[in-house]
């Protein structure tokens, strides 16, 4: 048993708190190598924002979830190195069982989601309401979810989504003793989360989705006030990513995400973590690629991995200071 305290991580309480009353959201950032982790951290000391670090299932398998917890205990040593003491988590993305959960529990995450979503309701509240009597034990947080989103990402997939039914939630916070709401209101997984006919463009021809629901939103805040909620599948698949990925030898067609100012004001409301994976995907893939074409005699990793770690760390600054509003809030 490893707890994270001892890695010098926390978990999400404080952070969600003080979140939903500052009026903005948590960047959870997904990682699976170093340069992942460097620009994450870089950019949030940059700008003194508060951070989760994610880890899917699928991510914990390709990195080994031992090299993960060190480099997570890194992470927080390198954030003292550049200046900055930053509050840093470890979080599990949908974790889809117990016994995953209880093992990152014990290998030194601070935090786990557990996903029951695509169970029968009855079966979603007892599963996360195990996972919850395990977690809090060791005073782990634990992030449950109500509500279905569409899309592919990693080993989470979905055709169809069903929006969070608000009449569920209170009863299903009061039955399982969860922490924070992982809930459905527009938002989906992937890169191409929005089918072009779902859209409609506007006068520059750039697809738009549907805007979220927030009236979904508004109507589960009145039912659960001050509880923490949690937005999945909120990249915005950037547009110059694409076009430098597919003037670059790619091949995305009908790539389309969530409008930022939409995640804007999300942010202002009891949504107090944003979850953004696919955005980091496109700046590295953009950056390799215009190396691979540019410099088509490289070769050496570190010439292709360090513009793509300047990328995403770029991207990064500007989730924190100008989408989620988390900039200034780890003073």
């Amino acid at each position: 048993m490893v707890s994270y305290k001892d890695l010098g991580l926390v978990n999400t309480r404080d952070m969600f708190a003080k979140a939903i009353k500052g009026g903005y959201a948590i960047p959870a950032f997904n990682f699976n190598n170093m340069e992942q982790m460097q620009a994450i951290i870089s950019a949030c000391v940059e700008c003194s924002s508060p951070v989760i670090l994610q880890v899917s299932s699928g991510a914990r398998k390709y990195a080994n979830q031992t090299l993960l917890r060190y480099m997570a205990q890194g992470a927080v040593e390198y954030a003292k190195e550049l200046g900055k003491n930053i509050p840093i988590c470890l979080h599990l993305d949908h974790g889809n069982s117990f016994e995953l959960c209880k093992s990152c529990i014990d290998m030194g995450f601070s935090s786990v989601m557990i996903d029951g979503s695509a169970l029968p309701y009855e079966e979603n509240v007892a599963l996360t309401k195990k996972v919850v009597e395990y977690a809090h034990q060791f005073d782990v947080t634990v992030e449950g979810e109500l509500g279905v989103l569409a899309g592919v990402e990693d080993e989470v997939a979905s055709e169809h989504s069903h929006y969070t039914d608000p009449a569920d939630v209170e009863d299903f916070v009061k039955k399982t003793g969860v922490d924070s709401l992982a809930i459905s209101i527009g938002t989906s997984h992937g890169a191409n989360k929005f089918k072009p006919e779902q859209c409609t463009r506007n006068a520059e021809g750039i697809l738009l989705p549907p805007p979220l629901r927030f009236d979904i939103l508004k109507e589960i805040e009145k039912r659960i006030p001050g509880f923490p909620i949690v937005l999945h599948g909120s990249s915005s698949v950037p547009q110059e990513y694409v076009k430098i990925i597919n003037t670059h030898g790619g091949a995305l067609k009908d790539a389309v995400g969530i409008p930022e100012d939409q995640l804007r004001e999300a942010a202002k409301s009891a949504v107090c973590k944003i979850n953004i994976d696919s955005d980091g995907r496109l700046a590295m893939t953009a950056a390799v690629r215009k190396v691979f074409v540019e410099h088509p005699a490289e070769f050496d990793p570190r010439k292709y991995l360090g513009p793509a770690r300047d990328e995403l760390k770029k991207l990064y600054i500007h989730k924190c200071e100008n989408v989620l509003g988390s900039a200034g809030k780890a003073e």
